[in-house]
């Protein structure tokens, strides 16, 4: 039968979450930091390529026609960097992150968190190496998706991690680790660029070899961490699972967590084709919410900032040591608006921030749209004070993203899966988001080119749409068990339509259980 049984993912039947236990140890902190590194991967790639693709020696030499466009002063300020193998430097790792985390999915459910973090770290090890040596275009493109395929592992490993180790009071804050890693890779990628930028002919080589760094301390770290005993309990490793589960909480009474643990992982060895088991009807709110979550963010637009920052302030009109010195602002207020988001996401909870956050960033784009249509046209460069404007508007846009869909839009997947889908839910979230990110990488230069200043206004138009999403479709998920999430679908004025009911839950899952191919 499809998914590998007749039932989709009933989860945990009881809740039992007044009677967890535990705190918030000092080892759960130290680990959860460790395994959020891998974050900084995907953060220090992002920020990492807008500044290289706008550095002159970089372009001439691997794209020599796009570096004569950008000389000629009379090129059209919005198409001087279109070029698609430019775009192709950019996107390439999106689309291996996309094929990996499907790869990863297997690897991460049967062989544990671990395995996949270590994969991620090695592969982006290779990457960082060929791309810091490349002599051509094709070792540059191959070192790319090498890079790729240490995002594709690592984006599929590192959440699922963060989320089942974290207490339930906290797995929001600690989730977002991750999304802070991921910041703090952009800033800092940004301010590597702004110092390599002066080192002439072998700068871009500095930038893209210190990927490196990130990519060893992720490796290091996954060969010391502890893998998660939710992860261990479904391995067969009972007692290893509730011993590292007694670690992490600091307490022996653990009885009611470790229960749900181990009803989890009974069902989930019933299911033998999870990506399929993935398509039952039950499992549509989770579906949905892999496919939407991801999709919504990389739409808001972020990523075009983030990516092409350092170009798209040149081509309004930026000289480009401002250019990079502007991107450099926009990451240090991602960095910093993620701890925002830290400090809030356990109190205020998950909607609030999502649509508190959209509606900052609809504001901002519509704005400025309204200066760059206004003042900013053919061979025209923005004045000082609205340069300052737009620079301003755009950090509050990054603001507002940084509060809201950047964590959440990583955090909300993560903790919403039973366990017998969750790796395979992951991989559909980061493949998700790989393919968007890939499809924006490619098409943006051309967009600009085409749109104008009118990307403002299609992204906007995007952000308003997941804003209403979030409103109808998205439940609540603060201080719900991640075992027992299934049973938060259960309570959704739409989603309970889909999912099977507590009585019939209850009295036919051993039922179903037997019935499982």
């Amino acid at each position: 039968m499809a998914g590998g049984g007749s039932v989709g993912s009933v989860g945990v039947t009881k809740e039992r979450a007044a009677q967890y236990q535990g705190k918030a140890t000092v080892y759960v902190f130290v680990t959860c930091i460790v395994a959020a590194v891998g974050g900084s991967l995907f953060g220090y790639d992002i920020g990492i390529s807008g500044g290289v693709t706008s550095m002159d020696e970089f372009l001439e030499k691997f794209f020599h026609r796009v570096y004569v466009k950008k000389q000629r002063a009379h090129e059209n300020n919005y198409c001087k960097y279109n070029d698609q193998g430019l775009a192709a430097f950019t996107s390439s790792l999106y689309l291996a992150g996309l094929v990996a985390s499907l790869v990863a999915s297997p690897v991460t459910r049967n062989y544990g968190r671990r395995v996949s973090i270590i994969c991620g770290g090695v592969s982006f090890l290779v990457g960082a190496g060929l791309n810091a040596a490349a002599f051509n275009l094709p070792m540059l493109l191959l070192g790319r998706i090498m890079l790729g395929v240490g995002i594709g592992f690592g984006n599929q490993a590192v959440p699922v991690y963060l989320s089942e180790m974290a207490p339930t009071h906290l797995r929001g804050s600690l989730n977002i680790m991750f999304q802070l890693a991921t910041t703090l890779g952009i800033f800092t990628a940004n301010m590597v660029n702004y110092g390599t930028q002066k080192l002439d002919s072998w700068g871009w080589r500095l930038s893209l070899g210190l990927a490196a760094v990130p990519a060893f301390v992720m490796t290091v770290g996954g060969l010391l961490l502890s893998e998660t005993p939710n992860s261990l309990i479904q391995q067969g490793l009972i007692d290893k699972g509730r011993e590292v589960l007694i670690k992490i909480r600091g307490t022996n009474n653990v009885d009611a967590e470790f229960q749900d643990m181990i009803d989890a992982s009974e069902l989930g060895k019933s299911i033998k084709h999870p990506f399929r088991n993935m398509l039952k009807r039950s499992n549509r709110p989770e579906l949905a919410m892999a496919i939407f979550m991801p999709t919504f963010q990389i739409l808001t637009g972020i990523n075009s900032i983030l990516f092409y920052a350092p170009v798209l302030f040149h081509s309004m009109g930026f000289g480009a040591n401002a250019s990079l010195y502007s991107a450099a602002v926009t990451g240090a207020v991602l960095a910093g608006s993620t701890f925002i988001s830290i400090a809030t996401v356990d109190r205020l909870g998950r909607r609030v921030l999502l649509i508190s956050g959209g509606i900052l960033m609809i504001v901002c784009q519509v704005i400025v749209a309204i200066i760059l249509g206004l003042k900013f046209g053919e061979n025209q460069s923005l004045t000082k004070g609205y340069s300052t404007l737009v620079v301003v508007l755009i950090c509050l846009f990054v603001l507002g993203f940084g509060c809201s869909w950047g964590p959440l839009g990583w955090t909300v997947p993560s903790e919403i899966f039973a366990l017998e889908t969750r790796s395979a839910g992951q991989s559909i979230t980061v493949a998700v988001n790989l393919l968007f990110t890939f499809i924006i990488a490619q098409s943006f230069l051309a967009l600009l080119c085409a749109f104008k200043f009118g990307i403002f206004l299609f992204f906007a138009g995007w952000i308003t749409v997941m804003t209403l999403f979030v409103c109808l479709f998205v439940p609540e998920t603060k201080g719900v068990p991640i075992e027992e999430m299934t049973l938060l679908w259960k309570k959704h004025w739409f989603w309970k339509r889909t999912v099977p009911p507590y009585s019939e839950v209850d009295g036919n899952i051993h039922k179903k259980n037997s019935s499982v191919d």
